[in-house]
């Protein structure tokens, strides 16, 4: 299957009049609602106004007007709003709804080249999308997150990790280029080159998780395990109260359909699993892909999805993953008896990552993500939280090299700490393209307020 680079699209035209884009400003309660909460449900942040705009062009001009203001104003950019601590919000500034863009003709799109090796896709598309259209031309991309309802800028702006990144690297180093808007270029910058040729043997999906006495072993982010087998995967969790599970994909078609068992069979050898807790699934790699779904339309009826999600996500090194696992899986987690939802733990390579990038990694070959993906009530949320800062605090003192994903701080220092030398790069790069700090203040890390 072709390896296709992401690029957010830059239609470069002439600006409209800055006077003009005020017109396009929506002070309409229910936009201003919307704008002003995520997935996090933990942190409201009321802007003035949200835009709705039709082109990449008006995003430019909202940034050129707020620049050349007497007292500029800050912007953030809200795609599907899937972050969980208000990184996509912008108190008394303008929140930028870049799904409008879709409902227009001046929106980006998704463009699939004729030779099927790369799209041309705006960044206010979801990457459900993006595998619809790809699809459609008989590719896709390697590099995927578990849920697919959220926008490519989105997920890029972070990284965008799944159970392929330890193979394809995250999604960002994927992208053959991207173009970016600021207050002061509109040129298109090469930031990362799609690496060589993969090993069509290897596997193409690597995820673990843990499962716990708490929780339906057939969670909202998964569906692999056979309603028959629910019973005895209940009673083995009840017995050990932890159970790691690893979840694997190898990818067939009409080619390799004779010989994938034998590949996988081999490729499995060796491992260390529990008689008759090997489960298989054969499904079409749409819905592999896009399995979420069914989780969050199954939360939403039972009232579960638009709750608080308190969530941790952590890089651990690879020699301190046993010290992490004695210490926060089987302590706090065990202790506090409060985790209900997944518990992802799967390993990257780190030579799959770039480091020009802003994400910070640990300095290990090979480090694990770890996620806690909570869900609370609006009156228990912030017992996770507590449990999240005891788990920060056993890997700071026990000198583990923990590195945040998706990191939620509220000092200047601790935003420096998490960079280490990637800082100075990181500050003169926001210096050189927002130098009046307009953009994506919901961040905290240069409008630490």
């Amino acid at each position: 299957m072709s390896i296709i680079g992401i690029s957010k699209h830059w239609n470069n035209k002439l600006l409209p009049p800055l006077d003009n884009i005020t017109d396009k400003l929506s002070l309409d309660p229910s936009a201003i609602e919307s704008a002003s909460q995520d997935f996090g449900h933990i942190v409201k942040s009321i802007p003035k106004a949200v835009l709705q705009p039709s082109s990449i062009a008006d995003i430019a001009s909202l940034i050129n007007f707020s620049y050349n203001s007497s007292i500029p104003f800050t912007i953030a950019a809200k795609g599907h709003g899937h972050s969980v601590r208000g990184q996509a919000m912008a108190s008394d500034g303008v929140v930028v709804n870049m799904t409008s863009m879709k409902k227009h003709r001046n929106g980006t799109g998704i463009w699939v080249s004729n030779d099927g090796v790369y799209a041309d896709v705006g960044g206010e598309q979801l990457w459900i999308d993006v595998l619809n259209a790809t699809l459609k031309h008989g590719v896709a991309p390697v590099s995927w997150t578990d849920y697919l309802y959220l926008t490519v800028g989105g997920t890029l702006s972070n990284g965008g990790i799944s159970g392929q990144s330890f193979r394809y690297g995250p999604q960002i180093s994927n992208v053959y280029e991207m173009d970016v808007i600021t207050a002061f270029t509109r040129d298109q910058e090469l930031l990362i080159s799609i690496n060589g040729r993969h090993d069509s043997h290897a596997l193409d999906y690597l995820e673990g998780s843990l499962l716990m006495d708490h929780g339906s072993p057939d969670n909202w982010r998964s569906s692999f395990f056979p309603p028959k087998h629910h019973p005895k995967i209940t009673s083995s969790i009840t017995n050990h109260r932890i159970i790691y599970c690893l979840e694997v994909v190898k990818h067939y078609d009409d080619q390799t359909q004779n010989t994938v068992d034998k590949e996988l069979e081999q490729l499995l050898k060796g491992l260390s699993y529990m008689p008759g807790f090997m489960f298989e699934k054969d499904v079409l790699y749409a819905e592999f892909l896009n399995r979420v779904l069914r989780g969050e339309l199954k939360a939403r009826s039972e009232g579960l999805w638009d709750v608080p999600h308190p969530w941790l996500n952590l890089f651990i090194p690879k020699s301190q993953i046993e010290g992490f696992n004695d210490g926060v899986f089987k302590g706090i987690v065990l202790e506090r008896n409060i985790t209900t939802g997944p518990v992802l733990v799967y390993p990257m390579n780190r030579k799959k990552w770039d480091d020009r990038m802003s994400a910070v990694i640990p300095d290990e070959e090979i480090f694990y993500t770890v996620g806690f993906l909570h869900s609370s009530g609006f009156d228990d949320w912030e017992a996770f939280d507590d449990q999240n800062k005891e788990i920060l605090k056993f890997c700071e003192d026990a000198g583990i090299g923990v590195k945040q994903y998706l990191p939620h701080f509220t000092s200047k220092d601790e935003w420096v700490h998490h960079f280490g030398s990637k800082w100075e790069t990181f500050q003169q790069r926001k210096f050189q393209f927002d130098p009046k700090m307009i953009l994506s203040p919901g961040q905290r890390i240069f409008n630490n307020n």
